[in-house]
C-alpha cells in the first residue's frame, strides 16, 4: 500500500490571497463530503496554527482552497467551488465566497483547457457553487492564448504589478438569505451590551453587517492585529455579529449562534475617511485617497489584513443605498461618480457600483466591480499522507 496519495494541483495568489487550486476531475476518491473536508485539511495542514504539514500559510488569507470544473448550470463556461480552511481547527467552510481567489479562477481555466481563450479579453462566466450565482470575470490573454502574468495594474496589498483581471459580482444577489437586503430595510437598530447600534445589513457576494466604528469605541483606522490583540472588542463583535445574524434569518436564536457561530454576516466597521497607517508597508495614507473608511471582523476573531473582494462589491453596493449606515460616511460627489474607494488596512480599493430603485422591492444591483491581479505561483503534485485519508483502500492509493 502506498503510504502517500498524490493529487494535481496549481497554487495561486488571487488579490490579496492564495488558494491551493485544483481540477475537479483530479479529486481523489471519496465517500462523502466529510471525506473531501478530510482531505482538504490534510492538503492544508490543518488543524495546526503554523500549518507546518501542509501548504497552507498559517493565516486565514492563505489558507484557502478552490475546486474547478466543467459547468453544471446554463450560462456558465466553468464551475467554482471555495473552500475556507481554518488553520487551527479542522473547519473547512463552504458557505462564503472568496473574490480575491474568484479572481484566480478564469486565467485558470483558460491555462488549464477548461475554457477556450477569445480575443484578447477572454470573458469567464464563472458558476460559484457556493451561492449558485454567476461572477463574471474579463481575463486579459496573450498571443499562446494563455492567461497573461505581466501588466501594469497595482492592486494595494500585493508588492508589484501584474496583468488586469476585472470582476462583476452583480448577479450574487441575496445567496445567503434570498435577497438584497434580508430585513426589507436599509438601516436597524440593535441592543448590544445596553448599548444601541446603529447597523446595515446587505447581501450581495456575501452577507455582511454594517455598523460605525465609532459605535464601537474606535476611530475606525486602528490596525488589524491590535484590534485582534484586544479581547474585549473581538467579544464585542462577536455579540454583534450574532445578533445580526438572527436578523437577517441565518440563525435561529442566541443558543444556537453562540454554540455554532455561522460563518457570516461579517461585520464590516465603517469610518469616514481619516488618515492611516498602511499595515504591510508602513507607509502613510491621507484621508482623501478614500471615500470611506473599512475594517472586517470574521468569525473566530480574525480582523483581514486587507480587506475581502466579496465584501468590497458589498461595500460598494451598500454605500449606494440611501439611507444605509455606509451610505452616510460617503460624499455626494462619490455616490455620483459611481466609484467607491475603499481605505483598508493596506491601502485603497477601489469599487464600481449603481443600482436601480424599485417601487416595492429591493434596489436591482446593475454593477459591483473591481479590479484584481492574479498569478500562478506553482504547480505540480501535492502528496497527503493515507493516515489522515482512512477511506482510500490499498487499491485506491495505489
Amino acid at each position: 500500500m502506498m503510504e502517500q496519495f498524490a493529487t494535481a494541483y496549481a497554487y495561486y495568489r488571487g488579490g490579496t490571497s492564495k488558494a491551493a487550486i485544483v481540477k475537479r476531475s483530479d479529486l481523489p476518491p471519496m465517500r462523502s463530503d466529510l471525506d473531501l473536508d478530510a482531505w482538504v485539511l490534510a492538503v492544508m495542514g490543518s488543524p495546526d496554527r503554523r500549518q507546518i504539514d501542509g501548504l497552507g500559510g498559517a493565516d486565514p488569507l492563505t489558507s484557502k482552497f478552490a475546486i474547478v470544473g466543467p459547468p453544471t448550470r446554463p450560462g456558465a463556461d466553468v464551475d467554482y467551488t471555495f473552500l475556507q480552511v481554518i488553520p487551527e481547527r479542522a473547519t473547512v467552510t463552504q458557505d462564503i465566497n472568496c473574490g480575491n481567489i474568484s479572481a484566480a479562477i478564469g486565467p485558470f481555466a483558460i491555462d488549464e483547457g477548461l475554457v477556450a481563450s477569445r480575443g484578447p479579453i477572454t470573458s469567464v462566466r464563472i458558476h460559484a457553487t457556493n451561492m449558485g450565482q454567476i461572477i463574471h470575470a474579463d481575463v486579459e490573454v496573450g498571443e499562446d492564448g494563455k492567461a497573461r502574468v505581466l501588466g501594469s495594474q497595482r492592486i494595494d496589498g500585493v508588492p508589484g504589478t501584474g496583468a488586469p483581471v476585472r470582476l462583476d459580482f452583480r448577479e450574487l444577489v441575496g445567496g445567503a438569505t434570498g435577497r438584497l437586503l434580508p430585513t426589507g430595510r436599509v438601516r436597524d437598530r440593535l441592543v448590544v451590551d445596553g448599548r444601541e447600534i446603529e447597523i446595515s445589513i446587505v447581501d450581495l457576494a456575501n452577507l455582511v453587517c454594517y455598523v460605525r466604528a465609532e459605535d464601537l469605541g474606535l476611530v475606525g483606522t486602528e490596525d488589524p492585529l491590535a484590534m485582534q490583540a484586544n479581547r474585549e472588542l473581538m467579544q464585542l463583535c462577536e455579540r454583534v455579529r450574532l445578533e445580526a445574524a438572527l436578523l437577517a434569518g441565518v440563525a435561529k436564536d442566541m443558543e444556537s449562534a453562540t454554540r455554532q457561530p455561522p460563518s457570516t454576516p461579517w461585520l464590516a466597521l465603517v469610518s469616514a475617511p481619516r488618515p492611516w497607517c498602511d499595515h504591510a508597508t508602513g507607509e502613510q495614507h491621507e484621508a482623501h485617497e478614500c471615500d470611506i473608511g473599512a475594517r472586517l471582523y470574521a468569525r473566530g476573531g480574525n480582523v483581514h489584513k486587507a480587506y475581502p473582494g466579496t465584501g468590497s462589491a458589498c461595500l460598494g453596493v451598500a454605500s449606494m443605498l440611501e439611507g444605509s449606515v455606509a451610505h452616510d460616511l460617503v460624499s455626494a460627489d462619490a455616490h455620483a461618480s459611481g466609484t467607491i474607494r475603499i481605505g483598508h488596512p493596506c491601502g485603497v480599493l477601489d469599487v464600481a457600483a449603481a443600482i436601480e430603485n424599485q417601487a416595492g422591492a429591493d434596489p436591482l444591483v446593475r454593477r459591483a466591480a473591481f479590479v484584481r491581479t492574479a498569478r500562478r505561483i506553482a504547480d505540480g503534485r501535492v502528496y497527503t499522507a493515507v493516515d489522515r485519508l482512512p477511506w482510500l483502500s490499498d487499491s485506491a492509493a495505489r
